[in-house]
């Protein structure tokens, strides 16, 4: 799985974000992004390098939302939206580093810029409160369709939870990025350290 680490989500829960990402790492992680969607002052990029610095000593992959040009000064990945640059265009700035690209739709899932992706993402799959202005859900069924229209590795995203995961799974996902599901009531290290146990558990 691929959790998403969503900076204003944990601000609004008073939760720091390199607890979380400890916590994270701790109950095995590998694959984690680090989504922050504010002003990047000095001092996030200051954040974002201490824990490029943490996941390059646990052995995991780390990737920047929408940022190539801070990807390239951490040596992560980057995930990019529609409204953002292409994966060719981002391919010139990060090279051979993890190139992700969020798709809503046919269309977009099935674009010849796809092609310059290490991964794509496709969602919301089901209702989703971490976006002010969510795309339109696609469902399951949509999922397993657009499943048999590529070989680069799909991510599903979008309201997914450990009660649905298994079925999303099932349509052909090969991994799934979680935000809320991460974010337990209770909202401490040890608890998200076996919240990520719980979902690592799952079975496929």
């Amino acid at each position: 799985m691929y959790p998403i680490v969503d900076t204003a989500s944990l601000a609004r829960r008073g939760f720091g974000t390199w607890a979380f990402v400890e916590a994270l790492i701790e109950g095995g992680a590998r694959l984690l992004q680090y989504r922050h969607k504010g002003e990047f002052t000095r001092a996030v990029f200051e954040e974002l390098t201490a824990i490029a610095r943490l996941c390059r000593e646990a052995e995991a992959q780390l990737v920047v939302n929408d940022r190539a040009d801070l990807a390239v000064l951490v040596n992560a990945g980057v995930h990019v939206g529609q409204e953002d640059l292409t994966p060719p265009q981002v391919r010139r700035i990060v090279g051979a580093r993890l190139v992700g690209y969020s798709t809503h739709n046919e269309w977009q899932f099935t674009a010849p810029e796809t092609e310059s992706a290490d991964y794509l993402a496709f969602g919301p799959v089901f209702a989703t409160a971490s976006k002010h202005n969510p795309d339109p859900v696609v469902g399951l069924d949509m999922l397993a369709s657009l499943r048999r229209l590529s070989s680069t590795p799909l991510v599903a995203i979008g309201g997914i939870t450990r009660e649905t995961a298994p079925a999303v799974w099932r349509a052909g996902a090969d991994s799934i990025a979680v935000i809320g599901d991460l974010l337990p009531e209770t909202l401490t290290k040890v608890a998200v350290r076996q919240r990520i146990e719980e979902w690592n558990q799952l079975p496929r």
